[in-house]
């Protein structure tokens, strides 16, 4: 994999889950609990689920050529219908919801409550579908796995460091639409090449 095409998915990545729930949960998490645990906790979930994604984006690349295609395009799709029609304001009433079961205690159990709440929020969630995708679209699961998991321990550092700040200042609906332009037109690229064959 090229340098630019693993930065590429660094920073597409990251962009998916600025709007996401779990960035909002992890906002909320370290409003209540030790940033550092937070860190920790949301990284290590975040990783664990970009291994799961990526191996799942393997067993895809063992469909014949059309198939994987199609699968891939319908992916892309789903995700880019996820961020143009999905209100960011239900995003951020459930990543509240989800981020508010943190309570201050040990440091063992800040992280571990971290890693519950991203873990069981990142399932089927769009950067896991992502990675998935990116595995099997590039043939370079390993390297997806680095550059998915680059990209969301540095949403993990900024969610419980500067998310507040950054939640007033970034328009999460110019992410969302930018984001799902971006897979609409994957998405239609992957299904003329699941139709050409």
């Amino acid at each position: 994999m090229s340098v630019g095409t693993f930065l590429g998915i660094i920073a597409l990545m990251f962009v998916l889950e600025l709007p996401d729930k779990t960035m909002i949960a992890t906002v909320v998490m370290s409003t209540r609990a030790r940033p550092s645990s937070i860190v920790a906790g949301a990284s290590s979930a975040f990783v664990a689920q970009m291994a799961i994604a990526t191996a799942a984006g393997s067993l895809i690349t063992l469909l014949p050529g059309r198939a994987r295609e199609a699968v891939v395009a319908a992916l892309f799709l789903a995700g880019a219908g996820y961020l143009l029609f999905v209100p960011e304001k239900a995003e951020e009433q459930e990543g509240e919801r989800e981020g508010a079961a943190e309570r201050s205690g040990t440091r063992r159990r800040e992280i571990a409550t971290a890693f519950t709440v991203i873990f069981v929020g990142e399932f089927g969630d769009l950067t896991q579908i992502q990675a998935a995708n990116l595995s099997a679209r590039t043939h370079e699961p390993l390297d997806v796995f680095f550059a998915s998991s680059i990209a969301l321990i540095a949403i993990s550092v900024l969610g419980a460091y500067g998310g507040r700040v950054l939640l007033r200042r970034v328009p999460l609906r110019a992410v969302r639409l930018l984001g799902g332009l971006v897979f609409a037109v994957l998405g239609v690229l992957s299904a003329i090449s699941a139709v050409r064959g």
